[in-house]
C-alpha cells in the first residue's frame, strides 16, 4: 500500500483506543465504529478522494456486451487501446437500443419462470418495424438523418459541414438496469479498457489518503452522538462544525492549486506564430 494511504483497520484501531469510559461513544461497538467508517469512506471519497481504477474487460460477442466491474461507481474513460499504449475512446450514445421482451409460454402469455412476479425478459435490439421504405424515402430519409442525427447523437454523428461532429473508434451506452455496458462498433473489438470511479468500501482492505485521516474520524464520532436522545445539543453542533471544517481542510490539502500549476496553466494555450 502506497505510504499517502492509511489502512482503515488502523484508524478504527486507533479511534477505540482514545475513547474514555466519560465519553458520548464509550459503549460504541467495534461493528458500529466499522461500519460508520466505511460510509465516511464513500461520502469523503465520492466528493473530494476519488479512486479511479482502470480495468480490461471481455467483450461477449453475442450480445456485443461487457460487464460492468463490481465495484462500479461511474465512468470516466472507455476505450480500446493500440500497440503504443494510447486509449482511443468510444463515444457515449444514449440512444443505443438496449430494449428486452417478455419471454412467452406455449399458450402465448408471459412466462415467470421463477414465480417471482416477474416475467422473464430476453434481449431484443431487433427494429420495431417491420416495413422498408422504398427507395425515394431512403434517400430523403437518409439525408435528413444526415443532417439532424448530428444532434441526436450528442454533435458525434457524421462530419457534415457546419454541423459539427466527432470520430470515435465506437459507441458506447452505460445499461445499469443489466449492469452491463452496451457497444456498438464496426470493428472487431475483443477486449475494452474502462476508467472508472471505484467504491473504496468494497476493497477489502479499505484506505484513506493521510489528508483525508482526521475528517473520518470526524465523520464517525458526529455520525455516532447524531440521534443519541442522551448527547446534548450543543455537543451535537460541535461535533458537525469540526467534521465540516476538518472536511473543508482536506479538501483544500487534497486539491491543492499552487504557483506552479497556475503558470501551467496559464501557458498552455501560449503558441508562438513566425513573425513576417
Amino acid at each position: 500500500m502506497a505510504r499517502n494511504y492509511i489502512p482503515l483497520d488502523q484508524i478504527i484501531s486507533d479511534f477505540i483506543i482514545t475513547i474514555d469510559n466519560d465519553d458520548y461513544v464509550a459503549n460504541a461497538s467495534d461493528h458500529m465504529v466499522r461500519t460508520l467508517a466505511l460510509r465516511g469512506i464513500r461520502e469523503l471519497g465520492f466528493d473530494m478522494q476519488k479512486r479511479i481504477r482502470s480495468l480490461k474487460l471481455s467483450v461477449n460477442r453475442a450480445n456485443n456486451t461487457c460487464e460492468l466491474p463490481d465495484d462500479y461507481v461511474d465512468w470516466t474513460k472507455i476505450g480500446v487501446v493500440s500497440d503504443e499504449g494510447i486509449v482511443y475512446v468510444l463515444g457515449e450514445n444514449k440512444n443505443l437500443n438496449m430494449s428486452q421482451r417478455y419471454v412467452l409460454d406455449d399458450l402465448g402469455n408471459n412466462l415467470d419462470s421463477n414465480n417471482d412476479g416477474v416475467y422473464d425478459r430476453v434481449d431484443s435490439k431487433g427494429a420495431t418495424n417491420s416495413g422498408s421504405p422504398n427507395a425515394d424515402e431512403q434517400i430523403q430519409d437518409g439525408f435528413e438523418s444526415y443532417i439532424f442525427r448530428n444532434f441526436v447523437y450528442e454533435n458525434t454523428y457524421g462530419g457534415l459541414y457546419g454541423a459539427g461532429g466527432g470520430h470515435y473508434y465506437g459507441e458506447f451506452r452505460i445499461n445499469e438496469d443489466q449492469n452491463r455496458i452496451e457497444l456498438s462498433t464496426t470493428r472487431d473489438i475483443s477486449e475494452i479498457v474502462v476508467e472508472y470511479v471505484c467504491d473504496e468500501a468494497l476493497s477489502q482492505n479499505p484506505s484513506v489518503n493521510v489528508y483525508a485521516e482526521e475528517a473520518l474520524r470526524s465523520y464517525i464520532y458526529y455520525k455516532m452522538i447524531e440521534r443519541k436522545s442522551s448527547v446534548p445539543a450543543n455537543e451535537k453542533g460541535r461535533a458537525r462544525q469540526e467534521y465540516y471544517n476538518e472536511r473543508r481542510k482536506a479538501n483544500a490539502r487534497i486539491k491543492s492549486f499552487g504557483k506552479e500549476e497556475a503558470l501551467k496553466t496559464i501557458r498552455k494555450n501560449f503558441k508562438q506564430s513566425p513573425k513576417f
